[in-house]
């Protein structure tokens, strides 16, 4: 979350900005302001009454010793008072706090000055293209009719057991994802990225630790008689690991990465755009997170999008890096690249990966800093992004690979795979 030093020493150039994402932030900043004036005002009488209740207390054991038990009493009826009001002091500081915290929550991160003015996904910027879009030939499948020819991919099983949303793989659709996940996790140690294992399922502090809640509440599956949530990423549980946590200079940056299965509500959409693999509420993806002190955070930026660029050519699919509108970013993001993959049966761009910086907002939340060389404390930046999401990487490899006598594995996957074509 943005913190009050920037709000109220910079009001209009936040409101301003976060206008940029087309969030109207005038009022909810206003009230931010007010409701920290409340609480400054009462911790300011708070000590105030401290202070005087110390001097009484000394007033009271000099009359004692002087014997004047009256002027004692009277001073005692003065203590009694002040502390009736501090008791409805402290009660206002901390509902002071706690619609301090409320609000705060709520506000966007403000996005970097290089991200592009737009509403939507329409006005987002193409940086870099590259690989080439096949020639399909005649009479060739999208994905879903490929995955139900060559049998790895059961959607109507899926729907049977849990809903429409959660396929099951089968036979060499299984292999393949297994095999993706394998590869991934081999390219980010390579890279050095440090492999975890996290949970999958957190608890609300690390939702709102990574600002899912309460911006995505609605969008995340609730154990409700546990009160945790199942995770939307890897990115949720990896990154609160440093929640509450003050690291050494020396030890930055922080590179982790894990494989997680991710689960997704985001229901109402029908239609080609969210047909077979496009959409899924249950899914693969390796994410990779890095911690990093803030001068070097948009050079570790540029180095994650290079890596996942890495990982579409090796896969011989062609792609495209697209720099976000204002309009098409996340909640918490300062600046996002998401990595798009041609499906050529489809004749569309799929987005499988989201490259993205957010500065010291999740931190502040996380209260993950670090201390620098001369002692210093102050909060890091968290960075994050998807390497790779498998399920539209699958529909892509599927489809452009796809031959009239069977669809060929990349050759840098059959090392995991053990197999070449599928047939």
């Amino acid at each position: 979350m943005l913190t009050l030093k920037v709000i109220t020493e910079n009001t209009q150039e936040v409101i301003d900005k976060l206008a940029k994402k087309h969030y109207d932030a005038k009022a909810i900043i206003n009230e931010v302001i007010e409701t920290d004036k409340k609480r400054k005002a009462a911790q300011q009488q708070l000590d105030g009454n401290l202070s005087e209740l110390k001097r009484l207390s000394e007033t009271i054991g000099r009359l004692m010793k002087e014997g004047q038990k009256e002027a004692a009493e009277s001073a005692r009826a003065q203590v009694a008072g002040i502390k009736e009001g501090n008791r409805q002091l402290e009660s206002d500081m901390k509902e002071s706090e706690k619609r301090l915290t409320e609000l705060l929550w709520q506000i966007p991160n403000l996005p970097a000055d290089s991200v592009p003015e737009g509403k939507s996904a329409e006005d987002n910027v193409v940086e870099k293209t590259g690989g080439v879009i096949p020639a399909l030939y005649e009479g060739a499948l999208p994905h879903w009719e490929l995955a139900k020819k060559y049998n790895l991919i059961d959607f109507e099983l899926g729907v049977k057991i849990a809903g429409a949303g959660f396929p099951v793989y089968r036979q060499k659709g299984a292999q393949l994802q297994r095999a993706l996940i394998n590869f991934f996790l081999d390219n980010a140690r390579e890279a050095g990225y440090v492999e975890i294992q996290p949970p999958y399922v957190v608890n609300a502090d690390s939702g709102y630790g990574t600002g899912q809640l309460p911006d995505k509440e609605g969008q995340m599956y609730h154990v409700g008689q546990d009160d945790l949530y199942l995770i939307p990423t890897a990115e949720v549980p990896v990154t609160n690991i440093y929640r509450d946590v003050i690291l050494e200079e020396k030890d930055l940056p922080v590179k982790n990465t894990a494989y997680s299965a991710c689960f997704r509500r985001e229901a109402g959409s029908y239609g080609k755009d969210v047909r077979g693999l496009n959409r899924l509420h249950q899914f693969d993806k390796v994410e990779i997170v890095r911690i990093e002190k803030p001068e070097r955070s948009y050079e570790s930026l540029q180095e994650m999008v290079a890596y996942v660029q890495t990982l579409v050519e090796k896969l011989e699919l062609p792609w495209r890096i697209l720099r976000l509108s204002g309009g098409d970013m996340s909640f918490i993001s300062a600046l996002t690249f998401d990595f798009e993959v041609f499906s050529a049966a489809q004749q569309r761009w799929l987005e499988v990966s989201s490259v993205s910086n957010f500065e010291s907002y999740q931190a502040n939340r996380l209260k993950c800093r670090y201390r620098s060389e001369d002692k210093k404390i102050q909060l890091c930046h968290t960075l994050n992004g998807s390497a790779l999401a498998l399920p539209r990487i699958v529909a892509a490899l599927l489809e452009n690979n796809q031959t009239p006598g069977g669809i060929l594995i990349p050759e840098a996957l059959r090392p995991y795979t053990r197999f070449e074509r599928i047939d």
